[in-house]
């Protein structure tokens, strides 16, 4: 490499950073693309992320669907998803040899069912782009040139100063405000990081003793808040969890955090009925099986344990029958049903997936190249913005697509 040779640095060596990158050195291949990466992990969230299977993306035809499923940054990802959406990161890893599948729920996945396809994948496809990638590195100091590019201080395993024509910044989201000092220094603003996507500690909760009972289709809703969100819920060992809770979680990630994480969350475990339809269905089912004991038949489909909880919790003894259950037990049935009461007292980390709400206001970059307002030839991709999907394979393809973007604009660089 010469040394008049145009220098463009990616910072993160995880999803967005190799996106960023590969994009970048395959657009053109006389640029030195530079991926430094802190730690000596890469594509670490990859590896983990789907219990190891990669949620590599969501089955989304048009970027009007992709948007609905993200709480923070949806109206500006619209036209990014124009230029990539998810049926280009499909085809983007068929091109590299990765076949994806498709799910029921929406969620895709490698047909190996490996998040390790992924990461090598990646990796193989920065090493042909001719992509040098720097572990155990940081930039310690970036600064703008006042006739344009960087000066970039490296610390670490491979110190060094260099000139970068362009820098894009994929160095993932951070849980606290001073972590995004160094971007506030350049003259960025940051929306404050709170945690997305977690589940609810209920230490007293009345279903502790069911942990892996789980409904298909439940109904969350936190009390005297517009929240609530329908899908399968998990009872844990330390409160709620599943798909439901985790996506009520990203869509409240801001009040949630207002609140400190208490709260009342009420569970309508059959979310189709209706206080007056389900007296309805019960009047008819004690007509009809009079005889038999509450407690022993579960309805709805509901487990049999989650049934017997809730039975016994509006006062319903073993023997009692349909036909001979009173009123009073009946209605606290009804309120069991249709409104579960569990007193939240803070979060869990779902998983080792950690999302967080916040981090570079939008308003400050071009949504067409990720381009910094602020500071020319600043690029930013992936978590590091204020942008964040439900759980599902959205926050990857919101990761692909800025990566990918910026990469191609900074492909320019000294042309």
């Amino acid at each position: 490499m010469n040394d008049n040779q145009p220098t463009v640095v990616v910072l993160g060596g995880g999803a967005a950073g190799f996106f960023g990158a590969i994009a970048c050195a395959e657009a053109n291949p006389a640029l030195r693309v530079l991926l430094v990466e802190k730690t000596g992990k890469l594509l670490s969230k990859v590896r983990i992320s789907g219990g190891g299977r990669c949620n590599v993306t969501h089955a989304a035809d048009t970027p009007a669907q992709l948007v609905q499923h993200y709480p923070r940054g949806a109206r500006q990802l619209k036209e990014p998803f124009k230029q990539f959406g998810a049926l280009d990161t499909v085809r983007w890893f068929e091109k590299r040899g990765v076949r994806l599948k498709t799910e029921a729920d929406g969620r895709m996945f490698p047909v190996t069912d490996s998040s390790e396809t992924i990461a090598q994948c990646l990796l193989e496809a920065a090493r042909r782009a001719g992509v040098t990638i720097l572990t155990h590195t940081t930039a310690e100091i970036i600064s703008p040139q006042p006739s344009g590019g960087f000066q970039i201080t490296l610390t670490g395993t491979h110190a060094q100063q260099l000139q970068a024509a362009r820098v894009l910044i994929a160095t993932g989201g951070a849980p606290k405000l001073e972590q995004y000092a160094w971007l506030r220094q350049l003259g960025h603003t940051v929306q404050e990081p709170v945690p997305s996507l977690f589940t609810f500690n209920v230490p007293n909760s009345p279903l502790q003793e069911l942990p892996g009972v789980s409904v298909p289709r439940a109904r969350v809703r936190v009390a005297g808040e517009k929240l609530e969100y329908e899908g399968p819920v998990l009872v844990t060992h330390w409160g709620l969890s599943g798909p439901a809770v985790l996506k009520l979680s990203a869509w409240g990630a801001r009040r949630l955090h207002e609140l400190q994480y208490r709260s009342t969350a009420l569970i309508n475990w059959i979310p189709e009925f209706t206080e007056d339809t389900l007296r309805q269905h019960l009047l008819g089912y004690r007509e009809q099986h009079g005889k038999k004991l509450v407690i022993s038949n579960p309805l709805f489909g509901l487990p049999q344990r989650l049934w017997r909880t809730l039975a016994e919790q509006a006062g319903i003894t073993p023997e009692t029958r349909w036909q001979e259950l009173p009123l009073k037990q009946q209605n606290r049935l009804i309120e069991a049903l249709l409104r579960t009461s569990l007193l939240v007292q803070g979060k869990t980390t779902y998983k080792d997936e950690f999302v967080t709400c916040g981090g570079i206001s939008l308003s400050e970059i071009n949504m067409q190249t990720l381009e910094s307002r602020l500071v020319p030839g600043l690029h930013f991709a992936g978590e590091v913005l204020d942008i964040d999907g439900i759980t599902g394979g959205f926050n990857f393809q919101a990761a692909w697509t800025t990566g990918y973007l910026a990469g191609r604009a900074m492909s320019q660089a000294g042309q």
